[in-house]
């Protein structure tokens, strides 16, 4: 697991300012959202946080959590639980090398 990094938060914040270039799918899990975004986008530390056909995965921590309150909130919004309390973020990255896409999934417990 790599540590946490500003690498997420400017994902995620570059997917909150431009979501005509996202593909979202919130159908999988009540408390969960997916990001597809184009690879084409130029994103930090790609070979940490979007690896080939591999799964990088990290729980962030509280601090994070704190920090970035109304940025996470906004993706919450998007899951399908009603309650706005999460505690837990874990967030799952790839490089989805045949479909040319890097996907984001927020998990909030």
């Amino acid at each position: 697991m790599a540590s946490n990094s500003d690498t997420i938060f400017h994902v995620l914040n570059y997917i909150k300012n431009h979501p005509q270039q996202v593909i979202i799918d919130n159908d999988q899990y009540k408390n969960a959202v997916s990001l597809y975004l184009d690879d084409t986008v130029k994103v930090g530390n790609p070979e940490i946080y979007f690896p080939n056909q591999d799964l990088a995965i990290n729980r962030m921590t509280e601090d994070f959590i704190a920090k970035n309150g109304d940025l996470l909130d906004y993706f919450h919004g998007q899951t399908k639980v009603s309650d706005e309390n999460y505690h837990d973020l874990w967030v799952t990255s790839s490089h989805l090398v045949k479909q040319r896409r890097y996907l984001v999934d927020l998990s909030f417990e």
